[in-house]
């Protein structure tokens, strides 16, 4: 089993519709994030980073925290702390690789009464 420690970067994030048709990510086109993981700790930070949304549209922000267990193909973070409020929560991933990029499927995330599937793609840097 491929190690999970260390200190990630996103470098893709991929959502597609239940048919299966690529739709525009979470984080936009110009989305960064970092997630670490020690042993027995994580921290996830996920940002929206274009320079200029569309008057009135909210930034993309997401943070958090905890501990987390992981068996090879199910990441579980038990969250103290993040933004928007998920404390107390379980955030759970599916994992798999591609090569030596780490790939984390969240649950689906409903956006305007659909459904859609997320992978978010990150590359080691440390």
């Amino acid at each position: 089993m491929q190690s999970i420690l260390g200190v990630w970067r996103l470098v893709e994030e991929r959502a597609t519709n239940p048919a299966g048709e690529r739709v525009a990510p979470r984080f936009g086109v110009a989305g960064q994030g970092l997630v670490q993981f020690t042993p027995g700790r994580m921290m996830a930070v996920l940002v929206d980073n274009t320079t200029e949304l569309p008057p009135g549209a909210p930034r993309e922000y997401n943070s958090y925290c905890g501990a987390w267990t992981f068996d090879g193909t199910t990441l579980i973070t038990k969250v103290d702390a993040a933004l928007p409020p998920l404390m107390g929560t379980d955030q759970v991933r599916q994992v798999k690789w591609e090569g030596t990029r780490l790939v984390l499927s969240p649950p689906p995330l409903a956006r305007g009464g659909t459904a859609i599937s997320r992978e978010l793609v990150w590359e080691k840097i440390a």
